[in-house]
C-alpha cells in the first residue's frame, strides 16, 4: 500500500494545481480580453460556424504581445493582440487566423483542455516514483534524471495534441471552404512571427512538432483524402 503513496499525492497535486490554474487562467483572461471586432476574421469564424452547424464561434482577444492562439479551459477561443497586429500589418491574412481559431477549436473538440489534468497527474507520479527509485541508486543526478523522464512524456502527450489539433483543423478548413493552403503558409512564416529561429533541443523534449512535420501531416491527410 504504501507503495502507492506517491501515486495518490501526485493525483492529489495534479488536481489541486488543475484547479488552481483553471481560476487564475479564467481570471487573467476575463480581466484582460475583449471580443474579437476585426469584421474580416470574424467572418471567417462565422463561415467555421456554418460549418459546424453552430450560430456562431465567439472570438476574444487577449490583450498580450506574444503572436498566439489559446483556447481556454472553459472552451472559449483567444487570439492575442500581437497576433492581430500582425495582422493589420499585413503580416498574417484573415485566413491565416481563421486556421489558428480552427487549431484552438480541435483541442475543445477533442477535449485536450480538460484532458491535460490527467496528463499532468500521470507525468507526476512517473516524476515522484522515478525520482525515488533514481535517486537510491544514482543519488545526485537521479532527480534531474527522472524530471527529464517525465518532461519528455509531457513533451510527447503535447505534440501528439498538437497533431490532433492540426488535422481536426485541416478538416474544418475545407468543409467550410477555406482550405488547408492558409493552414501551411502560416506554419511556414510562425518561426518567424513568434521570433524563434529554430531550436538546437531534441524532438523528444519539444512540445510541439517541428514545422516540417507539421506541413507533411497535413499534406498526409490531404493525400488520404483525395484532395490533391
Amino acid at each position: 500500500m504504501t507503495t502507492l503513496i506517491p501515486v495518490f499525492m501526485a493525483i492529489a497535486y495534479a488536481f489541486a494545481m488543475y484547479r488552481i490554474s483553471v481560476w487564475r487562467s479564467a481570471k487573467t483572461l476575463n480581466e484582460n480580453s475583449h471580443p474579437l471586432r476585426e469584421p474580416e476574421i470574424t467572418a471567417m469564424a462565422q463561415r467555421l460556424a456554418r460549418a459546424l452547424d453552430l450560430t456562431s464561434i465567439q472570438v476574444h482577444v487577449y490583450a498580450v504581445d506574444p503572436v498566439n492562439g489559446l483556447a481556454a479551459p472553459d472552451g472559449r477561443i483567444f487570439l492575442t493582440e500581437g497576433f492581430l497586429r500582425k495582422y493589420r500589418a499585413g503580416e498574417v491574412t484573415a485566413a491565416e487566423l481563421a486556421s489558428v481559431i480552427a487549431h484552438e477549436l480541435g483541442h475543445v473538440a477533442l477535449g485536450h483542455t480538460r484532458r491535460r489534468m490527467i496528463d499532468v497527474t500521470g507525468a507526476n507520479a512517473v516524476f515522484m516514483m522515478a525520482s525515488a527509485l533514481l535517486s537510491r541508486f544514482l543519488p545526485i543526478i537521479g532527480i534531474w534524471l527522472a524530471n527529464l523522464l517525465s518532461t519528455a512524456l509531457m513533451a510527447r502527450i503535447s505534440r501528439k495534441d498538437e497533431f490532433e489539433a492540426d488535422a481536426y483543423a485541416s478538416a474544418l478548413l475545407v468543409k467550410a471552404g477555406i482550405g488547408t493552403a492558409a493552414q501551411k503558409s502560416l506554419f511556414r512564416k510562425l518561426d518567424a512571427l513568434v521570433g524563434h529561429r529554430g531550436t538546437t533541443a531534441p524532438e523528444w523534449l519539444l512540445s510541439h512538432p517541428r514545422t516540417p512535420d507539421r506541413i507533411a501531416a497535413i499534406e498526409a491527410n490531404e493525400a488520404r483524402w483525395n484532395l490533391g
